[in-house]
């Protein structure tokens, strides 16, 4: 199914983003075996787009958020078999110490109350040579969604946080959706 048939059949909520998602997860060049976490499954766009590109994913929120049904989602363009989801809190993860290769945020980061703790929770479960990519909205980005939804949080300042870290960082920009690919200092 092409790119283009599956935003027609996600709608406009996956279709705003999807090709943005899409040029950093092809950036990546990950390898197909590769392990990945989507921390903050929500509607499931992120997951759903790893899974398009032929990756397994474990994904998951805390046990009792409401998140939205992304299962019927993923079955829709068939990759649920490709989906794992498993309840945590980004603040204390259920995973061994160097898990995982990468590791996706997308518009999770300003809905985490501790955003410091859940950041070296992630980089204690990814692998030392792997990838943390937060994606986070602009404030152009905020502002498009409060026109359905008012009481929407407020963009992070994702970059200011992660100078805390010592991490290297390049970043993909756009007009709704900043990227940071964050990898361990070599």
């Amino acid at each position: 199914m092409s790119l283009e048939k599956i935003k027609e059949t996600l709608g406009e909520k996956f279709s705003r983003d999807a090709d943005f998602l899409d040029s950093v997860i092809t950036g990546l060049n990950l390898d197909k075996k590769s392990k990945i976490l989507d921390v903050g499954t929500g509607w499931g766009f992120m997951a759903i787009t790893l899974a398009l590109h032929g990756y397994n994913v474990i994904t998951g929120e805390p046990e009792n958020a409401k998140w939205a049904d992304w299962k019927s989602r993923a079955k829709s363009v068939n990759v649920e078999e490709k989906i794992t989801f498993k309840p945590f809190y980004a603040e204390n993860l259920p995973f061994e110490n160097d898990s995982f290769d990468a590791i996706f945020l997308y518009t999770s980061l300003h809905h985490i109350e501790d955003k410091a703790s859940a950041i070296n929770e992630m980089l204690r479960v990814m692998k030392h040579d792997g990838y943390l990519i937060i994606i986070e909205l602009t404030e152009m980005g905020v502002e498009q969604i409060r026109k359905h939804r008012m009481h929407h949080p407020d963009a992070v300042n994702s970059k200011g946080l992660i100078k805390e870290f010592d991490l290297e960082v390049s970043a993909k920009e756009s007009r709704y959706l900043n990227a940071y690919i964050c990898r361990t200092k070599q």
